[in-house]
């Protein structure tokens, strides 16, 4: 993959990466399957069932970046960049239906506690933990705070982890002390974590797709600050949302003393949005009190917020 100059992007990088663990991830996946129908272990079918998100995860991750980092076009003008933001809210669903599953799974298995292969469920237990370590190391290589889409694929990466130490805890009870239920609790207790994961990341996507306001921004902090720059009278129509992970975005209606000072004030509202806020894309209206009262860019009793 890359560009038109011949040379890879960013993104495109860090796609190529991505695919890689795809591959990693879904063989192990397979075979984990294989060994938790043969050991009888739901704690590693659970995990099985994890990592297959991951690698559907992964997969979608490869796919929305290299739709982001299309051009834009005269229809889409942002171009394809939030579709990491519908990825990134897919693997949150498919974290949250695995781990509904697998409480359901482990339900059954209380009242029925079945036998267990608990040396042959460690073996591959450990073998997973070490899969899913270079896999998380790989991903930490990177930045996972800003870009949604990577924190949720890493997120499911973390829970299969857990899911790997959950399953080797629980073989160590099984064989040492012959404990069946080790094997659906364990499972239980990371569907608890994966759907904690899981909800963080469609409260965080559905929050960009709503064009919430970006977390970490305060706005009424953001409009004193507008408010106490020299020649601003007021302001209204102030909107802040995220186009997609790293993108924050502002447009607002400015209300001057004169315009004779507008160059002034954007200057210093920019540079305010810039250092404080970390906003670089904005759009602005400046306006005085006549153009507002009357109504000829905009209906301050409708716009006002």
């Amino acid at each position: 993959m890359a560009t038109h100059t011949g040379i890879a992007t960013p993104i495109m990088q860090i796609g190529i990466r991505y695919f890689l663990l795809f591959l990693l991830i879904t063989a192990f996946m397979i075979v984990e399957f294989i060994g938790g129908i043969w050991t009888n272990s739901l704690a590693l079918l659970s995990d099985a069932g994890h990592m297959l998100s991951d690698s559907a995860s992964l997969f979608l991750s490869v796919l929305a970046m290299w739709l982001a980092d299309k051009p834009a076009t005269a229809t889409k003008t942002y171009g394809y960049k939030r579709t990491e933001i519908l990825a990134a809210l897919f693997n949150g669903v498919a974290l949250s239906v695995i781990s509904i599953y697998i409480f359901v799974e482990a339900y059954h298995r209380f009242s029925a506690p079945p036998s267990v292969a608990s040396k042959s469920m460690m073996f591959i237990a450990i073998l997973g933990l070490l899969v899913n370590i270079v896999v998380a190391w790989i991903l930490m290589r990177g930045d996972t705070s800003d870009n949604l889409n990577v924190r949720s694929a890493f997120l499911h990466v973390l829970g299969d982890m857990l899911g790997s130490v959950g399953a080797i805890v629980a073989a160590i009870l099984i064989w040492a002390f012959g404990w069946n239920l080790a094997d659906p609790i364990a499972s239980i207790i990371v569907a608890i974590l994966v759907l904690f994961s899981g909800w963080r990341v469609i409260r965080d996507s559905v929050n960009v797709l709503m064009e919430g306001v970006p977390i970490g921004i305060d706005l009424e902090e953001l409009r004193q600050g507008i408010l106490s720059l020299q020649g601003v009278e007021d302001i209204h129509d102030l909107h802040v949302w995220t186009v997609t992970s790293g993108f924050p975005s502002l447009s607002c209606h400015i209300v001057i003393n004169t315009l004779d000072n507008t160059g002034d004030v954007l200057r210093a509202a920019n540079r305010m949005f810039k250092e404080d806020f970390h906003i670089t894309h904005t759009t602005i209206q400046v306006e005085d009190q006549q153009m507002c009262e009357e109504g000829n860019v905009c209906d301050e009793k409708v716009h006002q917020h």
